[in-house]
């Protein structure tokens, strides 16, 4: 791997590397940690990518943070969970984690965009052994699907525990990037009777949906109600 534009790591900043700066857009890159992380704790699908018998290959999944850390949960039966515990050098991959923000309609077809916020991990990502630590990832990846959740539900038992595989990959090579604002026209084509704009979109929970068999002495919890 090479670190042809490396630089040290501070408390704010993740190092940039070959591999994190990007060859366009450069201008919405950031390295910024407490936006990477911003980015990271608001959503809980990634997609995560990995080379297969020489082939790329890129699974959705669901993910949660400890500090430096991105727990990615899975089946003891999937291939990169697998191939994450073949061998100590782990499996390479890339994940990543976007937000789509708003549709961003401009007068021409080509300066169409949209506005994200998007992160890029680069590593090397191991499966967890560690028992304890196993069960403190899996909480995690609970309640950052729903913060809270994993107080109010029964931990994981002996078998289900067996049958589920984690995998760990720390927060090194880490690059964002932000499209923000409106279009873009060309200033030929503002007197254009198009309409121009942005289209946000909101994401948030809907009216929770109890199970037939819930009794109807439990109430919805605090989590789930709050707006």
């Amino acid at each position: 791997m090479g670190m042809a534009m490396a630089s040290l790591p501070t408390d704010s900043a993740y190092r940039t590397t070959e591999r994190t700066h990007p060859t366009r857009g450069r201008s919405r890159a950031s390295y910024d940690r407490q936006l990477v992380h911003s980015i990271l704790d608001g959503a809980y699908v990634c997609h995560l990518g990995f080379v297969r018998d020489g082939a790329p290959v890129v699974l959705p999944t669901l993910y949660g943070r400890i500090g430096e850390t991105l727990y990615v949960h899975g089946s003891t039966g999937s291939r990169p969970l697998r191939m994450a515990g073949q061998s100590d050098p782990g499996l390479e991959v890339c994940l990543t984690v976007t937000h789509v923000d708003g549709l961003v309609l401009a007068r021409s077809a080509f300066h169409h965009s949209i506005n994200y916020r998007s992160v890029v991990v680069h590593g090397t990502a191991h499966q967890v052994a560690d028992e304890e630590e196993k069960r403190t990832a899996l909480d995690a990846l609970v309640d950052q699907v729903v913060p809270g959740r994993s107080y109010d539900s029964r931990p994981a038992n002996a078998k289900e525990l067996a049958a589920t595989a984690v995998l760990r990959l720390d927060l090194d090579e880490v690059s964002a990037k932000v499209r923000t604002g409106g279009p873009s026209d060309e200033p030929e084509d503002v007197s254009l009777p198009y309409w121009t704009g942005v289209v946000p979109l909101v994401h948030g929970y809907g009216t929770p949906i109890p199970a037939d068999d819930l009794d109807a002495a439990v109430a919805l919890p605090d989590y789930l109600s709050a707006p």
